[in-house]
């Protein structure tokens, strides 16, 4: 029962991805604008449409969240009328998976950064593994297709893992994130202790 999602859970897991929809449909004219320069610059923020995933599950720390958070912040910013249409809804499934596989891997338990960057080159795989049934990225020249997955993948690892975490982190100290999470042996202890 620990383990399972309750509807507080989702609650709250709806409301990140509708924060972060709202976030998603803002960023991509910062994509697009940044596209301009070339050399595949603007895959460096690309990995802020991985975050909704990484957020979520550090702060309800339960199997998938990451994922309802990654298609439930897709499907918002397809409501509000991002620029890539329904295939956001596919994206969102891919990116989201790439993620929940992590941490399945590490068993929902590790909540270091280490796992949200690898969970961030997961949503990356997801995404180039779309990138490439669509044919968005199949006839660039080998140099170029390596810029693009490397750039891709620094910039996820960088805001989807290292920006996530911080963010949660700080979360944290306000207190937040304690109205959501599970009861641990740490809180039972510390009553145990206010009883005496």
């Amino acid at each position: 029962m620990k383990n399972k999602l309750t509807l507080t859970d989702i609650l709250v897991t709806v409301v990140i991805a509708v924060v972060f929809s709202v976030i998603y449909k803002i960023w991509g004219p910062l994509y697009n604008t940044l596209s301009i320069f070339g050399l595949h610059i603007d895959q460096l923020v690309y990995g802020m449409w991985f975050m909704a995933a990484t957020v979520a599950f550090l702060i309800i720390r339960k199997p998938g969240v990451a994922l309802l958070a990654e298609l439930a912040a897709a499907q918002g910013e397809f409501l509000f009328g991002g620029q890539w249409g329904i295939s956001l809804l596919l994206y969102g499934l891919v990116q989201g998976l790439g993620c929940e596989l992590i941490f399945a891997l590490f068993r929902y338990k590790n909540y270091q950064i280490f796992v949200l960057c690898l969970a961030a080159i997961g949503a990356t795989i997801g995404s180039l593994w779309l990138d490439i049934y669509y044919g968005y990225i199949t006839e660039l020249v080998w140099w170029n297709l390596a810029l693009l997955i490397l750039f891709r993948t620094a910039g996820a690892i960088v805001i989807t893992g290292f920006f996530a975490y911080y963010l949660v982190k700080a979360l944290e100290k306000t207190g937040v994130t304690n109205l959501v999470r599970p009861v641990n042996e740490t809180h039972y202890k510390a009553l145990d202790e206010e009883a005496r």
